[in-house]
């Protein structure tokens, strides 16, 4: 079956790249970069990649709901989608031991991560839920991008010779980026089987959304901080891998989520912090540099 081999091969290369940065991290006096630091304490998690299946339901909704927070999608049928197409894409989970007893698997389905493509092309049988992400990428073009940015995507958007998916890489805040590459590229293999049995993954563009956090303008003025000067240091991507995916876009745009959300990122703020502030940023990027990023990514990250 698919699912077994993909936990195989995921976990594999999970272990092989934290063997080598834990060395590192050592070194360096850092944490490993699989222990997750909670309130002084580390807590050792291994995880692995499977594909998505119905008990997964509950937990790739949550992690779509921090990704589109109020937008007019529906999420559970977005999410039933991603579980019927469960030959593209993972999901990230807990790595559990074959010894443990079932009264020890509480949180066998709980789910750390999602990372799948979802073609989002105007076609027969379009389900509903693609059409309204269509409506919402149609939105925010016409209220956030330029208007040569807004041409690039409407013409990918509405081209029959063109086909453009929907990337999405979401995952919890602990999760660490090094995870993203076997993830990726285990995303990249299937899509290309896919396309060998006629599938309809042959994309031309991909479409990514990404989470950002920026210093609020206001506590700039407060803190005496010019813009220009401190716009790379005040911007924070949730997923560190993607701004490498920032560099081969065509075109993108920037939005800010404030009013979707109670608050900006989480945590713990004195006097001398920059509170920051939710944003998003769609990135479009031709499908075929996929594999380039990823070779970017397991070099830098």
């Amino acid at each position: 079956m698919a699912g077994p081999m993909k936990k195989r091969e995921l976990q594999s290369n999970i272990e092989n790249e934290h063997e080598d940065d834990e060395e590192n991290m050592e070194d360096s006096g850092d944490e490993a970069p699989d222990a997750i630091k909670n309130k002084g304490m580390e807590i050792t998690v291994d995880f692995e990649g499977r594909s998505p299946q119905d008990p997964d339901h509950p937990g790739i909704k949550t992690l779509l709901q921090q990704l589109f927070l109020k937008s007019h999608v529906n999420l559970s049928d977005l999410t039933d989608l991603i579980i019927s197409q469960n030959y593209v894409g993972s999901v990230i989970k807990q790595s559990l031991d074959d010894a443990a007893s079932d009264d020890e698997d509480d949180n066998v389905d709980d789910v750390f991560g999602i990372t799948t493509v979802i073609n989002i092309s105007e076609r027969q049988n379009t389900p509903e839920c693609v059409k309204e992400l269509r409506t919402l990428l149609k939105h925010l073009i016409s209220e956030h991008a330029t208007d040569s940015t807004k041409t690039l995507i409407e013409n990918v958007l509405e081209k029959d010779s063109a086909s453009l998916g929907l990337l999405i890489n979401e995952r919890f805040v602990n999760i660490p980026p090094l995870i993203s590459v076997p993830l990726l590229e285990n995303l990249a293999s299937e899509i290309k089987r896919a396309i060998s049995k006629n599938m309809a993954f042959n994309f031309t563009h991909l479409l990514l959304i990404c989470k950002l956090y920026k210093t609020s303008e206001d506590n700039q003025k407060k803190k005496g901080k010019r813009k220009s000067n401190t716009e790379e240091s005040n911007l924070l991507w949730s997923n560190p891998e993607e701004e490498l995916f920032a560099d081969e876009a065509i075109c993108s745009f920037e939005f800010s989520v404030e009013k979707q959300t109670d608050n900006g990122l989480s945590g713990s703020w004195t006097e001398d912090d920059f509170e920051m502030v939710p944003y998003r940023k769609v990135m479009l990027f031709e499908s075929s540099k996929l594999e380039q990023m990823i070779d970017k990514i397991k070099t830098q990250i």
